[in-house]
């Protein structure tokens, strides 16, 4: 357990005390031990539209939560009486607009999510913190708030098109009507390469089609019949 301050920017928010998880990065336990025992909020996530802040952080997270960080014993019993302390307004913030606080750690930023202690009173500040990327938060929160997910393109496989005759001179014939009416003459240069280049790929299946052959460069490649195993 790590006893520390919390601040707002500038503004003094209250103590708290931290207990980390068996399966907090030991990198992340460093760096807040470095921070001179003091906590430095900076500012506060998107506001979620749909999923809970702790849902959106358990789904980007790689390593769960981080610690759970609570208003200290000694600073509950002096504070008791003012439900409107800083820091059980920073909670009602959180839970009221659905976002969480966020403590800039280097090149990965740390969130605090408002929870409902089970150890002290229902009315005692307690947040869980959760390390990921910077900016990755805000990232994905607006995909889930979309209901959009980001798609990913394996390029270590080539995507292999398959033409036919009638397909090469579907696209010759609307590249042509295209040149007919193109004035720019850069365009109309890549234009008449890429009919070439159509022109070159049909004759190519068109002496595959009729001969079992194709010449390439005068080299002249022939169908070989593939032996299947009995």
């Amino acid at each position: 357990m790590m006893k520390t301050v919390v601040y707002q920017g500038e503004n003094f928010l209250g103590e708290v005390e931290i207990y980390f998880e068996n399966n907090t990065n030991n990198e992340v336990m460093r760096m807040m031990m470095m921070m001179k025992r003091v906590i430095r909020i900076s500012h506060f996530s998107q506001a979620s539209e749909r999923c809970p802040p702790l849902a959106v952080l358990h789904t980007i997270t790689s390593s769960g939560i981080c610690f759970k960080m609570e208003s200290s014993s000694s600073y509950n019993a002096f504070d008791q009486h003012h439900q409107d302390s800083p820091l059980v307004a920073l909670h009602s913030t959180c839970v009221r607009d659905n976002k969480t606080a966020v403590i800039p750690l280097g090149e990965q930023e740390i969130h605090l999510v408002a929870m409902r202690s089970r150890r002290m009173s229902s009315t005692t500040p307690c947040f869980w913190g959760f390390c990921v990327g910077s900016g990755l938060y805000d990232s994905c929160l607006s995909m889930l708030n979309l209901r959009c997910l980001g798609i990913v393109f394996d390029l270590d496989e080539t995507l292999i098109v398959a033409n036919t005759m009638r397909s090469f001179e579907d696209r010759i014939e609307a590249l042509q009507r295209k040149i007919s009416v193109e004035t720019d003459p850069h365009r109309l240069a890549g234009m008449m390469a890429e009919v070439k280049r159509y022109q070159d790929d049909r004759a190519i299946l068109k002496q595959y089609a009729e001969t079992d052959q194709v010449v390439d460069n005068g080299k002249v490649y022939k169908v070989e019949a593939e032996v299947i195993p009995a």
